[in-house]
């Protein structure tokens, strides 16, 4: 109790501080910090952050209003250094005395401690130093604001500021903008003097940016200048650059409006001390020569072997290491073709996507042989990388059954193993980890246990009997995926083992568009300790063993005469077996619905034990309009369609297998899975600006047993709750529907789930967001006939649950550390009118630990 009461003290103490710091403690004399900025457009306010980017001087950040950052800055010592030498100096026995019982050494290192020093430095970078206002910076943000306004149509902009003394120290500066009248585009024409390229531009001037009507925008130019420059490009003008095209604006005689004449001159270079133009030219490829060995560090070029495959020629300055259909499949630019830059891009592209070269390098230059200058020829450069290579990793990790984990990984990478530029990994991996929902009787730490090996072939095209190119041409750069994996593993005490092996097809029909098809995937999952079941689901083992003491006759399934608990395996598995057959004298009849209950908790047992075998096909597509790790404005879009079971039924029936008793079929002696599953995920940024977002995502999941299975495996359902999920509720404790999580590791086969996320910047990389995560699992068209469970119809939505919360982030650029507090807003598990923020309290709260975003 004293060490809280020390800290809450301290709390206060350090608010005391902050609060009563002067925020013009560093301003100079003579000086005014800039506390705001206002602009105004026609005497009226303006809001547009646009405009306010325009502003080369901004005020002190602020945390809810008040300026955080700039008042730890002047809690500092600016001169830690000075100030711990000046104690000595003015005190020279103080220095003495200390010498005595600590070295001189010891003494000068005192003054770089963090209680001296570091403290300092680290207010100083967390803080923010007074933004001073400046006349030179105010004069830009001016000059700036007329050029917006300027690009943006207003050529008769004026604007003037003035700088308005608040109190002592501090000033905000006015901005007053005069736009005037916008301009819009009138008559549009266009001047291009090589004909082959006007020719070239009339079958795309309809698609233009520069539109009659529009106002008039300095973008909208940049943008088609942009866009002919890399239609012309890609159409054979290989020296066109974007400088070649300019716009004449005449606004004479016209009131608010411009005509516009877009020209494009002839082909301007140097001859000697002379510059001379020519009409543009079309440029075809005459040759394409491709150098698998080149070396950048050697200037010289020995060249020994060499093939042609389909009009390309192939050098190497050893033996030639590639199947040369494997390196041609990458290039795109083609012999009699013409230059084009896109198809510079794609070659690029898909040579790096092979993953065996560094980065590629492609030169062209003009074919001398050529008397019309028109040819030429495409040099393309590749420098593998090294046939071998080693890894290895080393993991922190957090999942939704491990609260804490160590992970280690080697792998061995080959690379064109089979020389058509395949790529083969092999790598083994170990893990330990600490679980406090694992059955755990020793109470150890590291109470997970997990290895594998995994083995990863990449074929870069589509391995076939057949030619795939008309269905998925090799512009969507196609690969083949072939993996295979052991594990075992001792994590939720049932200890299993899981053998795994795919065949999957990857290609992007359009750029930021993914698709894959696995033709098969191979899952078997061996549980190596099915009687310690009841041991891990506690919850099943204690309504089992509440109902065996109002119905059981048999002590033999007692641990004693006292406690008549169920001995774990005979007892449970005596009972249960008694309560199913009727073939037992009990304490009383069984009434119908507790033997329901048993039957349920018997069916889950089976189903969670059993042996799993799972034969699938399934194709995954997303699309996604993010463009690199800093756009935050963006949707992302994946679905999946998963089919299990059914080409081994079709198989089955064909050739005349016989049923087992449960009337299902067989195979390897085991009772696979079948089903059909379908998933929908929608994610959506919106940048809001100065570093505020919001983040929205939706899911919805349903797998539906049929034909060989009544359920879905463990391994293929769904939960609820955990730090990527509904934050309110820990991993697998919230639904099924309604029911309040009875049961260990709660599972169902249909999934909803609804995210909204509001995130904005506290102090330099710390983050911080507000949440909102509703959402459930049901089950549907299963085995499971509890109705509280189950989703009969849309009323049955009134189960969603709601958790609201809070969380801070930071942000390592490489990866974002983030925790999460979750309060049960909505709980669908509570009585009808006890479900709204009943326990929306600290005691019922979760606190959730994550590694990056959340979605």
């Amino acid at each position: 109790m004293k060490k809280i009461s020390t800290k809450i003290a301290a709390f206060i103490l350090i608010a005391i501080l902050i609060c009563a710091c002067n925020a013009v403690k560093r301003v100079p004399d003579g000086k005014l910090l800039l506390t705001k900025n206002e602009i105004s457009a026609n005497n009226k306010s303006v809001k547009d952050e646009n405009v306010f980017d325009q502003l080369y001087q901004k005020p002190n950040s602020t945390f809810l209003g008040y300026r955080l950052r700039l008042n730890l800055y002047n809690l500092a010592n600016l001169k830690a250094d000075s100030t711990y030498q000046a104690k000595f100096t003015n005190n020279p026995g103080k220095f003495e005395r200390k010498s005595k019982w600590l070295s001189v050494k010891q003494v000068n290192r005192l003054g770089k401690s963090f209680w001296y020093y570091g403290i300092h430095e680290f207010l100083k970078k967390t803080g923010e130093p007074p933004v001073i206002v400046d006349k030179e910076r105010t004069d830009k943000s001016l000059l700036r604001l007329k050029y917006y306004y300027f690009n943006n149509g207003y050529f008769n902009v004026a604007a003037a500021y003035k700088i308005d003394t608040l109190s002592i120290k501090k000033a905000k500066v006015n901005y007053e903008i005069t736009p005037g009248n916008p301009y819009f585009l009138d008559s549009i024409k266009s001047n291009i003097l090589t004909p082959v390229l006007d020719s070239l531009y009339q079958t795309i001037a309809s698609n233009t940016f520069i539109k009659s009507g529009n106002q008039y925008k300095t973008d909208d130019f940049e943008n088609e200048k942009n866009r002919i420059t890399n239609h012309f490009r890609n159409h054979g003008v290989y020296y066109f650059q974007p400088n070649y095209v300019t716009f004449d604006i005449d606004t004479i005689n016209k009131v608010n409006l411009a005509n516009i004449n877009l020209l494009v001159g002839n082909y301007s270079f140097q001859d000697g001390d002379s510059t001379r133009t020519e009409p543009f030219k079309i440029y075809k490829i005459i040759d394409v020569n491709i150098y698998t060995d080149y070396s950048p560090s050697s200037n010289m070029m020995n060249i020994t072997d060499s093939t042609t495959y389909k009009n390309f020629n192939l050098y190497s300055q050893g033996k030639l290491k590639y199947k040369p259909r494997a390196i041609t499949n990458a290039i795109f630019i083609t012999k009699g073709g013409l230059y084009a830059d896109n198809k510079t891009v794609l070659t690029t592209r898909y040579l790096n996507n092979l993953k065996i070269f560094n980065y590629p390098s492609i030169q062209y230059e003009v074919d001398k042989r050529d008397t019309t200058a028109q040819s030429l020829i495409a040099k393309v450069y590749l420098t593998p990388r090294k046939k071998y290579s080693f890894g290895t990793t080393l993991d922190v990790t957090h999942s939704n059954i491990q609260d804490f984990g160590i992970g280690l990984s080697v792998s061995e990478t080959i690379r064109n193993v089979f020389n058509g530029a395949e790529t083969l990994e092999i790598a083994a991996r170990g893990n330990i980890g600490s679980s406090k929902d694992l059955a755990n009787p020793k109470d150890n730490f590291f109470n997970v246990v997990e290895y594998g090996l995994d083995l990863k072939l990449n074929i870069p095209r589509i391995l076939m009997p057949f030619n795939t190119d008309k269905i998925i041409a090799k512009s969507m750069i196609p690969s083949t995926l072939i993996t295979a994996g052991f594990a075992k593993q001792r994590n939720i005490g049932l200890d299993k083992e899981n053998f795994t092996g795919a065949l999957s097809y990857n290609w992007t029909p359009k750029i930021n568009h993914t698709a894959r098809f696995d033709l098969f995937n191979i899952q078997f999952v061996k549980n190596l300790n099915p009687k310690n079941y009841f041991n891990v689901y506690g919850s099943s083992y204690d309504a089992l063993n509440e109902l065996s003491k109002e119905y059981n006759t048999n002590p033999s399934y007692y641990n004693n005469p006292l406690d008549k608990d169920l001995l774990i395996e005979k007892g449970t598995l005596g009972f249960t077996d008694d309560v199913l057959t009727g073939n037992a004298n009990f304490l009383k009849p069984i009434d119908p619905a507790d033997f329901q209950a048993v039957k349920s908790i018997d069916e889950r047992r089976l189903r969670l034990t059993e042996n799993d075998f799972i034969l699938a096909t399934s194709f995954t597509f997303s699309k996604t309009t993010k463009k690199d790790l800093s756009d935050n404005n963006f949707y992302l879009f994946r679905t999946k369609l998963e089919s299990a079971g059914t080409l081994l039924t079709a198989f089955a029936k064909t050739t005349n297998q016989t049923k087992n008793f449960s009337g299902n079929y067989e195979i390897f002696n085991l009772e696979y899975s079948e089903y059909i599953k379908t998933e929908f995920d929608y994610i959506k940024h919106w940048d809001l600006s100065k570093e505020k977002i919001f983040a929205f995502r939706s899911f919805f999941g349903i797998a539906i047993p049929f034909g060989n299975s009544n359920n879905i495996p463990f391994s293929r359902s769904y939960f609820a709750g955990g730090s990527n999920d509904n934050r309110a509720w820990q991993p697998y404790s919230l639904g099924p529907g309604s029911s309040g999580a009875l049961n260990d590791f709660n599972e169902a086969n249909m999934k909803i789930a609804i995210s909204g996320e509001f995130r904005f910047k506290l102090l330099g990389s710390l983050k911080g967001a507000v949440f909102a995560d509703a959402g459930n699992i049901w089950n549907v068209l299963d085995n499971v006939v509890d109705v509280n469970s189950t989703f009969t119809s849309f009323s049955d939505l009134k189960n969603i649950a709601l958790g609201t919360g809070f969380g801070i982030r930071y942000d390592l650029s490489f990866f974002v550390i983030r925790f999460d507090l979750g309060f049960k807003t909505y709980n669908p598990a509570n009585e009808i009118d006890k479900r709204w923020f009943r326990e929306y309290n600290l005691a019922n709260s979760v606190l959730n630990f994550g590694i990056n975003y959340p979605f």
